[in-house]
Formats: structure tokens, C-alpha cells, sequence
């Protein structure tokens, strides 16, 4: 092996031996300013939880595109009453399948002061529709048809009324 590489070796120990010292060890260190208190973290606060109106307003979503079946009440095939039952009973609250019987449910709410999952109620209480904010509701509305959004102005049929679902 050459000894240049081992010389450099010694020499920088020896350098650093004599910058540091051996009484350097056994000196208290100095106090370099004020002691800080311990840093305290601020968690990012949590999101609000959604309300029940737009977690019902989220599943009916992902309903859009099935078809109208008469009767029916699950992906497989809704009828207007069966997509508001099938959606909040995933939230945990027993609906039941019939428009009419829908508009007993929760409390009566003024159509200025409608918000998302609010029932919409139509033709005499024979359809019924979710509502899901700026104007628009989700249903599944006849035979033929799939699961859509439809902005209220469209709408034949004036609106009976709505309610709002309690948890």
C-alpha cells in the first residue's frame, strides 16, 4: 500500500486533535442565547363531516345512468321512489317506497330554503326527486329513461311540495 494515503490520514487526525484538544471535552458548554420553549405543532383542522342531505346527494350520484324499472330499488334498476329509499337506507334511515308515503317523512321545507338531499315532490305526489342544489334534482324518471339530473326550470309539473329527511 502506499504510504502517501496513510500519512495524509495521520497528518488531518493529528490536525484535528490539535484544533479540538483533549480540555475541550471537559469544558461546560456555554448557554448561546435564551432557552426556547419546545416548538408546539398546529394540526391541520379536520374537515367538517358531510351532512346526511349531501351524503345522500353523493350516492345518488353514483346512481346516474341506471335504468328506470318499475319497482325497482337497486343498482340493478330504480323507480323514483325506490332511488330516494335505496339511498337513504345506505345512510341508515328505513324509507319507504312509495312517493306518496315519502311526503310524510321528516319536515315540510319552503322551496326557497331547499337543500341538497331535500324530497321534491311532483304530479300530485306520484313522483318524487332529490334535490341537489342550484336549481337541479336527481331522479329516475319513467320507463325508457336512466337515472339523470334535471334542472327544476324544465320540469313539467309544478312542485306539490318538499321535506326534509331527519337522521
Amino acid at each position: 500500500m502506499p504510504r502517501r494515503p496513510i500519512a495524509f490520514a495521520v497528518t488531518c487526525a493529528l490536525a484535528v486533535a490539535h484544533l479540538v484538544g483533549p480540555a475541550s471535552a471537559a469544558r461546560p458548554a456555554k448557554a448561546v442565547g435564551p432557552v426556547e420553549s419546545p416548538v408546539h405543532f398546529v394540526l391541520p383542522k379536520r374537515p367538517k363531516p358531510l351532512s346526511l342531505g349531501l351524503r345522500a346527494v353523493r350516492l345518488a350520484r353514483g346512481q346516474l345512468g341506471v335504468p328506470y324499472r318499475y319497482g325497482g330499488a337497486s343498482p340493478g334498476g330504480f323507480d323514483c321512489s325506490g332511488l330516494v329509499m335505496w339511498v337513504y337506507g345506505r345512510l341508515g334511515i328505513a324509507l319507504p317506497h312509495n312517493a306518496a308515503a315519502l311526503y310524510g317523512i321528516g319536515r315540510a321545507v319552503s322551496p326557497s330554503r331547499l337543500r341538497p338531499g331535500d324530497l321534491l315532490f311532483f304530479h300530485g305526489l306520484g313522483h318524487v326527486g332529490l334535490y341537489i342544489g342550484h336549481g337541479r334534482m336527481i331522479h329516475a324518471p319513467q320507463s325508457g329513461r336512466t337515472v339523470e339530473i334535471q334542472a327544476l326550470s324544465v320540469r313539467r309539473g309544478s312542485l306539490v311540495g318538499a321535506r326534509r329527511v331527519a337522521a
